[in-house]
């Protein structure tokens, strides 16, 4: 991997010997790496850095992962980054509050650095291999996989990747109707356990950007994208 192609990642953690365990294991593999001890830190440096991707710890000073999560979706540039959360935190409401806020990962603590780092390197094999997929049209809706875009009844805007990922999967399988277990399968994977609820939580999210007319609740089953 030449230092051109390498991919950005940015650690963000308050905990010192957890940003150089993961700098060290990140730039040996080869990716380009920036570190932030706060949350304020990691939306300034995000700015200018534009990492592809972000692994990000809740508990923090200044301003916690939630709320930097949630900043940084904020910047135009960073709204199809990778955000994965490495926390402490095992409760349900601190998932959920972190897929609410643009969360694509989350991974409990304490980290195994070699599992992590062929995790990451998964994750940018699929990015790679996904990286010029066709567009999807379905009436007025245009979902382009080369620009991570979607177009609806006019108005073009970006989805973070999780939401993309699923709405694409769900629009190339029209009015095929998929259960939470197997769409948590198809988007986070066999090895990443999140809850069921979190598939709602995008759903209604993707929903709330292109309307209510292309993802329907099958009650009891799960979710299918209609096509008239």
């Amino acid at each position: 991997m030449t230092n051109k192609q390498s991919p950005k990642v940015l650690v963000v953690d308050d905990d010192l010997d957890i940003l150089e365990l993961l700098k060290y294991n990140l730039k040996k593999e080869g990716y380009e790496v920036e570190i932030a001890e706060d949350g304020m830190k990691a939306v300034s440096i995000a700015k200018k850095f534009v990492p592809d991707l972000i692994l990000l710890d809740i508990m923090m000073p200044e301003q916690d992962g939630v709320e930097t999560c949630r900043q940084i979706r904020e910047i135009p540039e960073m709204s199809d980054a990778h955000v994965t959360f490495l926390t402490a935190r095992t409760e349900e409401y601190s998932e959920v509050a972190a897929f609410e806020a643009g969360a694509d990962d989350y991974i409990t603590k304490p980290i195994k650095p070699r599992a992590l780092m062929s995790r990451i390197s998964a994750l940018f094999r699929k990015e790679s291999k996904n990286k010029k997929k066709p567009q999807i049209v379905a009436g007025n809706l245009t979902i382009d996989r080369s620009s991570y875009t979607v177009s609806a009844n006019g108005d073009q805007f970006t989805l973070p990747k999780k939401e993309f990922e699923l709405l694409y999967f769900l629009a190339q399988n029209p009015n095929k109707v998929f259960s939470r277990d197997e769409l948590l399968q198809n988007i986070w994977g066999t090895d990443v356990y999140v809850l069921a609820r979190t598939v709602d939580v995008h759903i209604r999210k993707v929903r709330e950007k292109i309307g209510d007319g292309y993802i329907s609740t099958v009650k009891g089953v799960g979710y299918k994208f209609e096509v008239a």
